[in-house]
């Protein structure tokens, strides 16, 4: 305080400012805050009581009384001396052990009676001290070797693995006197090896019924090669009989029963060049129906013309064929029919040639058929010329199109 008021009267003297008669009494009786004011002290009054007041200020710093070297403010004295004074005294609070403040910061993260959680992370928490013990016997995700394999697997999956080890030996389902037998070998065992097994006979899908071990089946065979001859014979039979189911079925799925043919006719030179060389070449459409119970129809078609349109027209004719339900149709057959050549190509724009016409209820054509129909059908002729033919766009890719339309309006069922 005295370096404090000499210094005030030494600035006095340099700036030859007179004090008055008692200077340092007015300067000791000035008002002054706290020099720990903006810490939060409120303490304000006489420079001269500072002094006596710092040395009580609760936010003054003060000498450790641990002597640890450490200024603390008298504020954050109790909180230094329990927690932060490196000289204070302490017990570690899992082995209870009695350290000084630096001491147990080193002690801290090596108590061995610290409860830690494992380092594999099984989940458990154990005192550091034994977890090199738990990590070799206790642990769930210690690493052990399969006794049969010799793969590496955690201690709870290892139970799992055995139950299910290629290399893990296992007896025979069928208690043969072949000792213990790795898992991934019980299948080839007990096809080829196992002498307790019994196996049936080859000859088993024909009907043979024979089952018995393995040394006695060669036996069987040549015992019965003539019963397992009759038994394929009749086997080849029965087979016979479900391809020819087979075939019926899919023939029945490949039928048309939309009343439309749209008949497709390739190869069309080679076949015409064949037709002007032999009278009378018909070519035949498959069969279809006006409907899934109703007529069965069927196109034909000479290239080089028929009766008036012979060798200078395509002829066309429909004929009705007998049917699985012509017993219940009306008859004779009055449908609407319409041929229609298409023309090939969308730039021509041309469509095509149609011919139609109604059945005649007196013609003899259109009266329920025979179980051997011989008729030539009923058509046209002269249904389209071989110049317009070449003329106009309905030959492409040597292939024509000719549609058979049964006029839906007609129809005539029960």
């Amino acid at each position: 305080m005295n370096s404090f008021f000499s210094l005030i009267t030494k600035n006095c003297r340099k700036f030859k400012i007179y004090p008055g008669p008692d200077p340092k009494q007015a300067i000791m009786g000035s008002l002054v805050f706290c020099i720990h004011h903006k810490q939060g002290c409120t303490w304000s009054d006489e420079l001269r009581k500072l002094k006596a007041h710092l040395n009580v200020c609760k936010h003054d710093a003060t000498q450790c009384p641990n002597k640890c070297g450490a200024q603390i403010p008298r504020i954050m004295m109790t909180d230094h001396l329990q927690y932060t004074c490196t000289m204070r005294r302490t017990k570690c609070e899992f082995c209870q052990s009695e350290f000084s403040g630096a001491g147990l910061e080193e002690h801290a993260g090596t108590c061995g009676q610290e409860p830690i959680y494992c380092e594999a992370k099984c989940g458990q928490r154990v005192l550091r001290g034994r977890m090199t013990l738990h990590k070799s016997k206790d642990c769930t995700k210690r690493l052990r070797r399969c006794l049969h394999c010799n793969r590496e697997f955690s201690a709870d999956t290892l139970a799992l693995h055995v139950n299910q080890c290629p290399r893990a030996p296992t007896v025979c389902p069928q208690r043969c006197d072949v000792g213990p037998i790795a898992r991934a070998d019980l299948e080839a065992h007990l096809r080829d090896e196992c002498k307790a097994l019994a196996i049936a006979c080859s000859f088993k899908e024909a009907g043979c019924r024979f089952k018995g071990p393995r040394h006695l089946l060669e036996a069987h065979l040549e015992a019965n090669a003539a019963a397992h001859l009759s038994l394929m014979v009749a086997l080849s039979a029965r087979q016979g009989q479900q391809i020819q189911m087979l075939k019926s079925a899919v023939s029945k799925l490949s039928i048309n029963f939309t009343g439309t043919l749209l008949w497709k006719i390739t190869d069309w030179s080679a076949k015409m060049a064949e037709a002007k060389g032999k009278d009378g070449l018909e070519l035949v459409s498959p069969p279809f129906y006006t409907s899934q119970y109703g007529y069965k129809l069927q196109a034909s078609m000479f290239l080089n013309g028929n009766g008036p349109g012979e060798n200078t027209h395509v002829s066309v004719y429909i004929k009705v064929l007998p049917g699985e339900y012509d017993a219940l149709l009306k008859w004779p057959f009055s449908h609407s029919i319409t041929f229609t050549l298409f023309e090939q190509g969308a730039q021509s724009g041309q469509g095509g040639v149609a011919e139609s016409f109604v059945p005649d209820p007196t013609w003899e054509n259109f009266q329920r058929p025979s179980n051997e129909p011989d008729q030539l059908g009923f058509g046209f002729p002269r249904f389209i010329s071989h110049d317009l033919l070449y003329k106009r766009p309905f030959i492409k890719d040597d292939t024509v199109f000719l549609r058979v339309k049964v006029d839906p309006s007609k129809i005539v069922a029960v």
